[in-house]
């Protein structure tokens, strides 16, 4: 991949990831989806098979197969996994379900979510919801439920399951080192109704006992605040590179250039110095649980 630079796409990535708010609809038959879909078909097709004995055969509506097959649709890699075997394509439709599960993301965020995946350091402050790498299900899907405009069902599940399979990178090996600075009005701010936010409160706690993730959060009452420009995500990648993803409405940023970096990483220093210490942040997350 190379380096990413500078502006990725327009559009606003709310929830720390750009695959939350205010984007665009994914392009209908992306460039990796028409590939993906002209490789089943031709498979299908030399398998000698219709699509509704193939759907048949693998617990799909013949709908479903078509707009797999056109690119309309991001197909999971579940069906990627029996594709292969039921049509015997050698590991070829296997060998895309990377680059296909890319395409659940906006364009913008595919570079990010590849260096996401593959950093050894994520430190993170947020604003106004709780981290996409942090958030339930419930949680999630309230999030894009509330997206202006509104998007539909099939979408809103597609972002569900591209967010939650993110949060694989929390059992990766070697383990990755994860910080969160968190402002607290967003852990008092119920969005999808109390029983929604009672879980999650409960996952933060959970995420905040392992050993590779501190989470901490920002009082309301600091006088002190070294992060007033919004949120943003610092990423150190395997090979060293520093990179700092920036969020702002429509737009969204990877900065490379050591000068912009570094100033976030003192943003980051001072707003984790002002905040409340891991154990005491726990502690107050325990508080507001309490009080749901």
């Amino acid at each position: 991949m190379s380096e990413p630079t500078g502006l990725v796409d327009e559009a606003s990535a709310s929830g720390g990831d750009a695959d939350g708010e205010r984007q665009p609809e994914p392009e209908a038959g992306s460039g990796v989806l028409r590939v993906f879909g002209r490789q089943l078909k031709r498979f299908r097709v030399r398998a000698g098979m219709e699509r509704p004995e193939f759907g048949s055969l693998t617990g799909y509506s013949v709908s479903t197969i078509a707009a797999y097959e056109q690119g309309r649709r991001v197909p999971p890699p579940r069906f990627i996994d029996q594709a292969d075997e039921v049509l015997d394509a050698g590991g070829v439709l296997q060998e895309m379900k990377e680059e296909v599960a890319r395409a659940q993301y906006p364009a913008f965020f595919r570079d990010a979510a590849r260096l996401e995946a593959e950093a050894i350091e994520l430190h993170v402050y947020d604003t106004h919801l709780i981290n996409g790498l942090l958030q339930t299900e419930e949680y999630a899907r309230a999030v894009f439920t509330m997206r202006r405009p509104l998007l539909s069902d099939e979408t809103i599940e597609e972002r569900v399951a591209a967010r939650l399979a993110r949060q694989k990178i929390f059992s990766r090996l070697p383990m990755p080192t994860f910080s969160f600075v968190i402002e607290q009005s967003v852990l008092t701010r119920p969005l999808g109704g109390d029983h929604v936010m009672r879980g999650q409160l409960e996952q933060l706690l959970l995420y905040g006992q392992r050993r590779n993730v501190e989470i901490q959060v920002m009082p309301n009452a600091r006088d002190e605040h070294a992060g007033l420009a919004g949120p943003f995500t610092l990423i150190e990648t395997q090979d060293a590179r520093r990179i700092a993803y920036v969020e702002a409405y429509k737009h969204s940023r990877l900065y490379t250039d050591r000068g912009t970096v570094r100033e976030l990483e003192e943003q980051y220093g001072l707003l984790r110095a002002q905040a409340l210490t891991p154990r005491e942040s726990l502690t107050l997350i325990e508080e507001l649980l309490g009080e749901t």
